[in-house]
């Protein structure tokens, strides 16, 4: 089993230099806690708040519980006793020296509210999601994606190029680090485990006398829709629960990070969007076992696989942004005559239009949509197809390919 070195290690340590706590949350099993201790000195001390007596003291004495685990420290899974986090703000007011709190913890939302609450201005704040394309494939320094001929050469030129089986192969083989280094080879058992320890956890937590079954059903629900509108009574029929209990369920989901949205870019000028957001999984290995589909030239060939593509590009992308510890302005756009674009990156001032295509032979044709941005309040930048091409191309001065590849 080898250990994957992430993109955020170098964000973490150069953050430990300034700030007395870094707090890293994330989705359940993408390798926050073996992140920071590859890189941690000999002399820090990690407690995981899995173990239910030292759970207990961090919530009933979380005095005694710092004193006995003193800084500098590693605390896992610290959403578990969120009385620590006043605790952990007194010492820094008192002076603890940078680097002194690491914390982690599987529910992001809850995290953050703490975060912000308790630690505003005391805390950085990362957020890492399951093994990247550029961590497994690539090689030099993570930067955020750019639509840009020379931000995107640069990246071909790190990246290791890959064809439409090979991608649909990563696509199949998900983020999750114990099954990519190895540590598990069975993908339909680990899969398996990993949502009844999910369900276990965090969903009984959040959601009393759930029905375990049900609720597996809904995740399934969910993922057989990925790339797709939200439609919260089409999920909730389907499974059988009312539209406020699947609107609730949805929101354990995105609180966990099991899945995230995409929201419509809209403004004044834009009067006729669509308001419902899309749906995403931050795993398309887990949305490939929870749709059934058993193999890469399955999926490839199988009734999902443009939105399970566009799940992937969507979420690497994302990943580029969170890995760097900076703002992800992603949106998509649909208006109600029709017009759709898949994707739009916001930076610099700029609105950068996106389509994601499961071709290797794009056209203008795909990018007649672009143009109603030109009635957005920000300016139009480059514009791109991402494809299935292997080669960087361009379709005209205005609009790049960009194989799925070099993200």
């Amino acid at each position: 089993m080898d250990y994957i070195t992430r993109d955020m290690e170098s964000l973490v340590q150069e953050l430990t230099k300034e700030y007395s706590c870094i707090l890293v949350c994330g989705p359940r099993q993408v390798g926050k806690t073996t992140m920071l201790k590859n890189i941690m000195a000999e002399n820090r001390n990690v407690i995981s708040l899995d173990d239910l007596e030292e759970r207990k003291l961090a919530k009933t004495d979380p005095a005694m519980f710092l004193t006995l685990h003193p800084a500098p420290v590693l605390i896992d899974e610290v959403q578990y006793a969120p009385e620590l986090f006043s605790y952990i703000k007194m010492a820094i007011d008192n002076g603890a020296p940078a680097g002194s709190f690491w914390l982690t913890g599987s529910q992001a939302f809850k995290l953050m509210t703490l975060a912000q609450e308790s630690l505003a201005g005391r805390v950085a704040v990362l957020h890492l999601s399951g093994i990247s394309q550029k961590e497994l494939y690539g090689t030099g320094n993570n930067s955020p994606f750019e639509i840009t001929l020379q931000a995107v050469q640069e990246r071909k030129e790190n990246r290791q190029s890959a064809d439409a089986n090979r991608i649909y192969e990563r696509i199949f083989s998900g983020s999750l680090p114990a099954l990519l280094s190895g540590k598990f080879t069975n993908r339909n058992v680990y899969y398996s485990s990993y949502l009844q320890t999910y369900i276990s956890r965090d969903v009984k937590d959040e959601i009393e006398g759930v029905n375990e079954t049900q609720f597996l059903d809904f995740i399934r629900a969910c993922a057989c829709r990925t790339g797709q509108l939200l439609n919260v009574h089409s999920i909730a029929s389907d499974v059988g629960v009312a539209d406020q209990t699947a609107k609730h369920w949805l929101e354990v989901l995105e609180k966990s990070d099991v899945i995230f949205y995409l929201h419509p870019y809209s403004n004044n000028l834009l009067k006729r969007t669509v308001k419902a957001p899309k749906l995403y999984f931050f795993d398309t290995g887990l949305v490939a076992y929870l749709s059934r589909h058993s193999s890469p030239e399955i999926l490839l060939n199988g009734a999902i696989n443009g939105a399970i593509l566009e799940n992937y590009i969507v979420s690497e992308i994302r990943k580029t942004y969170l890995n760097a510890g900076e703002e992800c302005y992603l949106h998509y756009y649909r208006d109600k005559d029709a017009k759709e674009i898949d994707l739009i990156i916001e930076a610099d001032g700029l609105l950068h239009p996106l389509e994601i295509k499961k071709t290797a032979s794009p056209n203008l044709a795909m990018t007649s949509s672009f143009d109603v941005l030109k009635k957005a309040a920000l300016p139009v930048g480059m514009g791109a197809v991402i494809c299935l091409k292997e080669s960087l191309t361009a379709l005209d001065g205005n609009t790049l390919v960009i194989p799925v590849w070099t993200i």
